[in-house]
């Protein structure tokens, strides 16, 4: 019998009690048909992605998970508070489930909103292993809708997990599909100048970089709930509705900018907390971030979801109708974005002509300071470990102003190719706007302050924590009940969503009590990005950057949380399979 039923049934008898929720998600190889191309992957219950867990804030739930592959498997429930032990990462938390093994993770329900659920196990993520949940609340919500639909973002790419991770070792711009042309080349001369465009080129050229690597990752197909761009997934809705839209970012490594062409989004939760409502026509959606939004088109006609990646490299398409088989235009890719200087932290004024002088073939650092050749924003590098990154144009959130020349973002340095700037010219979401509907902790100082550069070197595709890589680094250790301010300083030019496992993270937005509670934060390049984390879960942590090759490549930590309720029974070690995947 349904224990769902069963739970309501007793729940009326009597009040106050609780029952489990009960579930079966089986892992099989499947067929991934994007509409591009067919290929085989990873998925749940058959299919791919997995189906939509609902729970109920309060309740208790049981998942029962099948391991129908050939190879180790696992399920990390993505921004769900729980015990560290039903995390669900090999190595840190469990062994991992074995083939034909069945491993039932069983947890309370402590928080409401939208997350999602996905392999922790070597590519399984990228290969197909994800699936959305749905977490309704006690009480009622602080805003109206009349429907809802899940609408969850990913990148399938033909090739497997592993054969990209190998390519990108071989040759870490094996997929950039968007590099400069001569074309291009004569355009900036005109607009530019001559020789400041030859000088330009010659700078990029010797630090062996392009200004194309915005995206590690091109040649995919956008998926929204499975469904590629020609096969056009597409919800139904009555006029004058007001409709919920769950946006979930299940990609490897895309960020995707969002809009609905002729409909306004008011955004009301970020990574399943709820915000203050912000008005906008498009957002930008982090690898393994979460945004709510409400829109209600008025009209009987169909509207198109487009979200674009980052990079211009792609995009994926679904539609708003009220009728099946309805369409709306759907918009053109806009112009490649690039990186500037801006991008590599470089300081405002600074001649960046000089640098094809440099030796640049001796550039890469020890991994004690943790440099390496991604640290290139500073021209002067044996000296860049004494730098104080906060300082920085465009750095430091906590007192940066937006300044007045060309487009500006308080999360992005000043001067960056990466500002995003709406389509139509109207509202394009900061983390500026995001402030907290009700706060979930006291506003009180931070105990300590722990810095993370996030590190790498693009030519060896090796990214790391102060300069090293996760197998030969130290755990962070924290203290039950202390809270703890992370300073993140992106050395790199690429961007990068860090994802707290088991606690809530406090971006600093300036907004004191009313910062709002993510799940993951992203920084960008040439920026120092602050949060902080009420310790207040016991037990071992992944800590790692969300795009898959780069956790993979090292960019990633083990957390142990010392003290605490329980904290005799939690081991400081889990023998299994390692832990250094997405």
């Amino acid at each position: 019998m349904n224990m769902r039923f069963l739970a309501g049934v007793f729940g009326l008898l009597l009040p106050g009690l609780v029952l489990a929720g009960e579930y079966n998600l089986t892992v099989d190889r499947v067929e991934i048909d994007t509409g591009d191309f067919v290929k085989e992957g990873i998925g749940y219950n058959g299919a791919s992605p997995g189906p939509v867990l609902r729970f109920k804030e309060g309740e208790n739930v049981r998942i029962n998970v099948t391991n129908n592959l050939d190879e180790t498997t696992s399920i990390h429930w993505h921004g769900l508070i729980l015990p560290f032990d039903q995390d669900g990462v090999p190595g840190i938390s469990f062994p991992g489930i074995q083939p034909g093994e069945t491993f039932t993770y069983e947890f309370p329900i402590q928080q409401a909103g939208t997350y999602w659920f996905h392999s922790h196990s070597g590519f399984q993520e990228p290969d197909g292993a994800y699936g959305a949940i749905v977490i309704e609340p006690e009480k009622r919500e602080p805003f109206r809708y009349d429907r809802e639909y899940v609408v969850q973002l990913t990148d399938k790419h033909p090739h497997s997990g592993d054969r990209i991770m190998r390519n990108l070792k071989m040759m870490p711009d094996y997929y950039n599909r968007e590099q400069q042309t001569v074309g291009e080349f004569f355009s900036d001369a005109s607009k530019n100048g001559l020789m400041n465009t030859v000088r330009d080129r010659m700078a990029w050229g010797d630090m062996r970089m392009m200004k194309a690597d915005v995206e590690d990752i091109h040649g995919f197909t956008g998926l929204i709930n499975g469904k590629g761009p020609d096969q056009n997934w597409t919800g139904l809705f009555e006029p004058g509705e007001r409709i919920r839209l769950r946006f979930i970012n299940s990609s490897a490594m895309t960020y995707f900018d969002v809009r609905i062409p002729g409909l306004d989004m008011t955004v009301v939760q970020a990574d399943g907390n709820n915000v203050q409502p912000v008005s906008v026509d498009e957002f930008r959606i982090g690898v393994a971030e979460t945004y709510d939004v409400i829109v209600r088109p008025r009209d009987e006609q169909a509207y198109t979801i487009f979200a674009e990646s980052m990079g211009r490299s792609g995009y994926a398409r679904a539609t708003l109708a009220p009728e099946d088989g309805m369409e709306a235009a759907v918009p053109q890719l806009r112009e490649a974005a690039r990186l500037t200087m801006a991008d590599m932290g470089g300081m405002p004024g600074m001649d960046h002509g000089s640098m094809s002088g440099m030796d640049h073939g001796n550039m890469e650092m020890s991994s004690a300071d943790g440099m390496e050749h991604s640290s290139m924003g500073s021209m002067n590098h044996g000296t860049m470990k004494n730098m104080d990154h906060s300082a920085m144009s465009g750095m430091d959130h906590g007192s940066m102003s937006m300044g007045s020349e060309g487009k500006s973002d308080p999360f992005y340095a000043r001067g960056s190719g990466l500002v995003p700037e709406a389509a139509n010219g109207g509202k394009f979401l900061s983390y500026a706007d995001l402030k907290a509907q009700d706060p979930l902790y006291e506003d009180r100082e931070p105990t300590r302050e722990i810095e993370l550069r996030l590190t790498g070197n693009m030519e060896r595709y090796t990214w790391s924590i102060n300069g090293v890589k996760y197998e030969d680094a130290d755990p962070i250790r924290l203290k039950y009940g202390e809270r703890v301010r992370f300073k993140f300083v992106n050395e790199t030019m690429m961007t990068h969503p860090m994802h707290l496992h088991g606690m809530w993270s406090i971006l600093d937005v300036g907004a004191g009590q009313w910062n709002p509670i993510k799940h993951t934060v992203s920084v960008q390049p040439g920026t120092t990005v602050y949060m902080e984390t009420e310790v207040d879960e016991p037990g071992q942590w992944a800590f790692h950057c969300h795009l898959s090759y780069h956790a993979a490549a090292g960019m990633f930590r083990k957390v142990i949380v010392e003290g605490g309720p329980g904290s005799a029974q939690v081991k400081t070690n889990v023998i299994g399979e390692e832990g250094g995947e997405a």
